[in-house]
């Protein structure tokens, strides 16, 4: 993965922006390793990319896949890179993901370029009906990441962000499987 330093600065939103900007909280402590950043095609291909890769940085970073926070970070990966192509996408523009390692956290942040269509805020993610094919993907965010939000810097991307405290035992909780009827 191509490693920047990815910008914390909230720019200016356009006066005219629908909902409120869910601003992430401030780093407060140094990055281990150079953050990762990598731009993806907006397809389905480019999501499941998204996963395998963010899988060999965390091996890359000494967080492997098999362990508990390495399985919890590649699934929030997941879900948020399929909600980038799914709810995100503009056909021709593509989505990034960026990794970043402190001492205590894993950082995730997928921008997308329909800052237009914003999901829940953190805490107002209901489950859909019983019946329904989709819906979840924020639910399981929810359950999985520490903190979780979004903000939008621009008038054309939006940053769906996620933190997951690494070094510490953690219970991943239980995910019921789903299957359409």
């Amino acid at each position: 993965m191509k490693s920047e330093t990815p910008s914390h600065t909230v720019l200016a939103v356009p006066t005219d922006h629908p909902a409120s900007v869910q601003l992430p909280p401030a780093p407060t402590l140094p990055l281990l390793f150079p953050p990762s950043r990598i731009r993806l095609s907006s397809s389905h291909r480019g999501a499941r990319l998204a996963r395998l890769l963010v899988a060999q940085q965390l091996d890359e970073w000494g967080i492997p896949r098999t362990t508990s926070t390495g399985a919890v970070i590649v699934a929030v990966v997941a879900e948020l890179a399929a909600n980038a192509v799914i709810h995100g996408r503009t056909p021709g523009r593509d989505f990034e993901v960026r990794l970043a390692l402190t001492s205590a956290t894993v950082r995730i942040e997928v921008i997308d370029t329909r800052p237009d269509r914003l999901p829940p805020a953190p805490g107002d993610t209901s489950p859909p009906p019983p019946d329904s094919p989709g819906g979840r993907g924020l639910l399981l965010v929810a359950a999985y990441a520490d903190r979780w939000g979004w903000t939008v810097r621009d008038a054309y991307t939006k940053t769906v962000w996620a933190e997951v405290d690494h070094g510490a035992a953690r219970h991943v909780p239980e995910v019921p499987h789903f299957r359409r009827t």
